[in-house]
């Protein structure tokens, strides 16, 4: 066995097999060898056409250069079964390409393709050794440049503190149903001196960390998530979770291990982030909530308020047909509904609540507005779910009228409840009374934490956030049928809202 490592020489194997350093690869097919340990793969999709792009790799090679590589749906099929991560491989026969400038997850100029005559095999006792990981950490000001232009995704890593998001369980005891239902976390993460940083962690790496969070003995303390695209979210700087991210905590790898020990020696860091950013999320009546607005503060905030349910508001509908891959409300074209935000034609409508509840305490009352899973925490249905419902016991009468207002909603009149509201810019700037319903809180909840700069999940113009994906997650429950969902789009959005005689 030859092997050089430095120059562009390439090694050789017993078997003669020439082996390429990934720094050597250049554009065009090859017909050599790559040996690599595969860090992590994961698939891509086009979040407009929900259509699945290909399968993405992340691998190092024996001198710890790390590059990407793609596999198209052709062949993802023949491949995929091979794959595990951190087995060492040999690839023959690839092409090389120009690494893509959107969403890139390694340094190197690079990127590696499978062609019609790849092979891949596991190398068995790899004769070199091949390092496990390898992290993109880069400073503030590399994740300012990069805001909201799409490009790297750096990983970053930190000390956390859990604040409360559509789908956050703020406690440590996380069971299997909440789990499931993680789709959207927010995390306040600081890295050694700098500012407090949002993470927003979506579907995956949100399930990922419950899972994580729940399997830690004692809460988990430093938090490491690779490849996070950085926004602009309500005009500060947030990172958010893609396809491609992987959580860690504590002493997961070598990076949390270290900020672990360096958190030990330096205890005041830690404290910055329940004293700068996170603020207890107090319990006020539904008066208190309304002088906080009338006392001319510019800041959003949320609060806890105990309060019954009294009606459901006549006059106004109780659901919108949203787009099924970005969540704003469509609009009806001439022959189907339009996505409003990307301008697609022919989307799949899916509702969405937007109900409107009549609350009272002993202090005041106030309008309510119920908007995405507060929804389906009130009543344990989805809008979705009760609009398809009703279709399919009326059968094709009322399809172009306003579904009434179904039995799910009515029957929590009376209900006592507690309710995470925000005060939103809308009321601030006094261009709205109606408070936003963000989550239904058990009544022996204990206080938990909130940004008190908000959590910008539900705004009352039915705007939601992007996913890592570009897209957040509609429901997950639509009308299924192809006549279920022809009755959605001919929804006349702007409809009356009916009180049934009898539920659906």
């Amino acid at each position: 066995m030859v092997m050089k490592l430095n120059g562009k020489s390439p090694i050789t194997f017993d078997d003669e097999e020439k082996v390429m350093f990934f720094r050597d690869v250049s554009p065009g097919p090859h017909e050599t060898q790559l040996c690599f340990r595969l860090i992590h793969f994961w698939e891509a999709w086009n979040p407009l056409k929900k259509t699945l792009i290909g399968l993405e790799m992340l691998l190092i090679d024996e001198q710890g250069t790390v590059i990407q590589r793609f596999i198209s749906p052709g062949h993802t099929e023949r491949y995929l079964s091979k794959m595990k991560p951190g087995l060492v491989y040999k690839f023959n026969n690839f092409y090389g390409s120009s690494n893509k400038s959107v969403y890139r997850v390694s340094d190197q100029a690079m990127m590696v393709s499978f062609s019609w005559n790849s092979d891949l095999s596991v190398l068995e006792d790899s004769p070199t050794p091949f390092d496990e990981d390898r992290f993109r950490f880069h400073s503030l000001e590399d994740f300012r440049t990069n805001c909201d232009r799409k490009g790297d995704l750096y990983d970053v890593v930190g000390h956390m503190k859990l604040v409360n998001g559509q789908s956050l369980i703020g406690t440590p005891v996380l069971d299997e149903v909440e789990i499931a239902r993680a789709r959207h976390l927010l995390v306040h993460v600081q890295s050694h001196d700098g500012p407090v940083m949002k993470l927003y962690l979506w579907d995956q790496a949100a399930r990922d960390f419950c899972k994580k969070f729940k399997s830690y003995e004692n809460t988990p303390t430093v938090l490491l998530v690779t490849t996070v695209n950085t926004k602009s979210l309500g005009g500060t700087l947030a990172l958010t979770s893609m396809s491609s991210s992987r959580v860690f905590m504590d002493y997961d790898v070598q990076p949390t291990i270290d900020y672990f020990g360096w958190l030990g020696s330096n205890p005041q860091s830690a404290e910055r982030v329940n004293a700068e950013v996170v603020t207890k999320r107090e319990t006020l009546t539904i008066g208190e909530i309304f002088s906080y607005v009338k006392q001319g503060s510019t800041k959003e905030a949320f609060f806890e308020c105990m309060a019954t349910i009294d009606d459901v508001v006549h006059g106004s509908t109780w659901y919108y047909i949203s787009c099924s891959g970005c969540n704003t409300k469509a609009t009806k074209g001439p022959t189907s509904l339009m996505c409003s935000k990307y301008g697609k034609v022919n989307i799949s409508g899916v509702a969405q609540y937007r109900a409107q509840i009549s609350v009272y305490d002993n202090s005041e009352q106030a309008v309510f507005v119920l908007l995405g899973d507060a929804g389906y925490e009130l009543t344990g249905r989805h809008a979705s779910e009760l609009v398809s419902s009703y279709f399919e016991a009326n059968g094709n009468q009322g399809v172009t009228q306003e579904v009434p207002v179904p039995e799910a909603l009515i029957s929590t009149i009376g209900q006592k409840n507690k309710f995470c509201v925000k005060v939103t810019k809308h009321n601030l700037e006094r261009k709205s009374r109606s408070l936003t319903v963000t989550k239904i809180l058990p009544l022996d909840t204990p206080p938990a934490t909130e940004s008190s700069e908000g959590n910008h999940n539900t705004e009352t113009s039915e705007e939601t956030f992007e996913t890592g994906t570009n897209v957040c997650e509609a429901s997950k429950i639509s009308v299924d049928s192809a006549e279920g969902r022809k009755r959605t789009c001919d929804i006349d959005e702007m409809g009356k809202a009916k009180r049934p005689n009898c539920g659906n």
